[in-house]
């Protein structure tokens, strides 16, 4: 799903380039995976929520990517690193986390 955002935007911004647009869109995406707390919250409207450490973490490697990124931890590398092509960014530094070792999803 990320690399079809990615590629969508993409996509628009070749468009509103070629119409003389000089606007872009730029994504910074996050995943991570791992255990989450998920449920249903609200009494007159219904909201699904995920919770947890996972959840932070992704939130962090968006927050901390840079602009039109897929930026991932080691479990994502870990489970997809012979699918899909990736390319280090060493340890970064993770609020509330300190260093964390992060990877870019490459197109």
């Amino acid at each position: 799903m990320a690399m079809e955002m990615q590629r969508a935007t993409n996509e628009l911004n070749s468009r509103w380039q070629r119409a003389g647009i000089s606007e872009s869109l730029k994504l910074r995406i996050g995943i991570n995976s791992g255990p989450v707390v998920a449920g249903v919250i609200g009494k007159s409207k219904y909201i699904y929520d995920l919770w947890g450490d996972t959840v932070n973490l992704a939130s962090r490697m968006e927050s901390g990517g840079m602009p039109d990124t897929i930026q991932v931890t080691r479990s994502v590398y870990e489970k997809l690193k012979d699918e899909f092509v990736f390319e280090s960014r060493g340890t970064i530094e993770v609020k509330g986390k300190g260093g964390v070792e992060a990877w870019l999803l490459k197109l």
